[in-house]
């Protein structure tokens, strides 16, 4: 059973934070509904939940001080899901945005993705898988990894040189990147 809501204190000051959950929805793994989610969302002590997409995005009213683990805690105790959440306040995802590397690939949304990193990643790491691979590019910025791909995402090479960087990770396209910072600005 979840534990009961979690209030605020008043020396803790909610903010608007996305939340990235890893790996939600795609295939017949790690499945969630919405509803579920937000009910888990409310649990933890969120509020204003908005969920966008079914591909484990939501952006809530909360404080940030360790929201990701606690909701991967809860995930994990109430809906039996071991996934990773990372989380992204209003000012860091306006930083991406305005860090983009590749401004030409903001007119194809679906080629230019923002991989949101679990841990820092320096240039030289990124500099030992190289950052070209074929006609995709990687480049880091803002903290994060930004992917420009040719082509379509599915059939880049770029799925075998990520896992290299040995740096848990969760990417979105940019249409998904400008929505949560709108949801969070």
């Amino acid at each position: 059973m979840l534990p009961p809501r979690v209030l605020l204190m008043a020396d803790e000051t909610p903010a608007r934070v996305a939340l990235l959950l890893r790996g939600i929805n795609v295939g017949k793994h790690n499945r969630i509904p919405m509803a579920e989610l937000r009910r888990v969302l409310v649990a933890v002590g969120c509020d204003d939940i908005v969920t966008y997409l079914q591909s484990g995005n939501a952006v809530v009213t909360a404080d940030p001080a360790a929201l990701a683990a606690r909701t991967e805690q809860a995930l994990r105790d109430e809906v039996g899901l071991d996934v990773r959440v990372l989380q992204r306040t209003g000012p860091q995802l306006a930083a991406v945005v305005a860090a983009n590397p590749f401004p030409e690939r903001e007119a194809t949304p679906k080629q230019l993705h923002v991989a949101f990193l679990d841990t820092p990643l320096d240039q030289a790491s990124l500099d030992a898988v190289g950052t070209r691979h074929g006609d995709d590019e990687l480049a880091l910025a803002a903290g994060e990894l930004y992917l420009s791909y040719a082509g379509s995402s599915y059939d880049s090479t770029l799925g075998k040189v990520l896992p290299k960087l040995g740096v848990v990770m969760t990417a979105r396209n940019w249409t998904t990147v400008l929505k949560l910072a709108e949801l969070t600005a």
